[in-house]
């Protein structure tokens, strides 16, 4: 059944999940897509734009609409789709959080052991390359084009994506401005 299936992945991607949101995205796509075909390239990139979009964090608003569209693709109605987004949402968080209830007590007492800071130290380079498989996870050509289907927009998409990066990393320009402009230029070209 795919409710206790859903409840089962997210479950493992929050227990096992370092880094926030945007480390928990390339587990979701490999659990949604590339497993168990519960959706589309293209539907998981929508998703990942709608959860950037929408307030709240990514990694939650992303098991949200995961849930949602997994059932609805199922052939599920609509409000099963509903239970199914919320329980995505809270499958995704219930083991983390009394886990960090349990172990935020020994955190604190031991923050300056250098076990722990050992720990820590080890987790940021993985936390870096989860971000960046993210990262690299969405560089397809349901979101940049190909060269050999219409090498304007691929070269457009290049373009953007190297502006945004350059404004944001070298100029420190506002990264809502970055979004509304780089969503007018999609908008005009698209």
């Amino acid at each position: 059944m795919i409710f206790l299936k859903l409840f089962y992945v997210f479950t493992k991607i929050g227990i096992f999940n370092f880094g926030g949101g945007y480390a928990m995205l390339s587990l979701i796509q490999n659990e949604t897509v590339v497993k168990n075909h519960w959706l589309t390239n293209a539907e998981f990139t929508d998703i990942v734009a709608i959860s950037q979009s929408t307030p709240g964090p990514i990694g939650i608003n992303a098991a949200t609409y995961v849930g949602y569209t997994a059932v609805i693709n199922a052939g599920y109605p609509h409000w099963a789709a509903v239970c199914s987004a919320v329980m995505c949402s809270i499958a995704v968080m219930w083991l983390a959080f009394i886990l960090m209830i349990c172990v935020s007590k020994y955190l604190i007492s031991h923050k300056d052991s250098r076990e722990v800071k050992d720990v820590f130290k080890t987790l940021r380079p993985t936390i870096v390359g989860l971000i960046a498989a993210a990262a690299l996870l969405l560089m397809t050509p349901d979101n940049f084009g190909s060269p050999s289907n219409n090498p304007y927009l691929f070269g457009l998409s290049i373009i953007i994506f190297a502006a945004a990066f350059f404004f944001t990393r070298f100029k420190k320009t506002n990264p809502i401005l970055i979004l509304l402009i780089c969503g007018m230029i999609g908008l005009a070209f698209y």
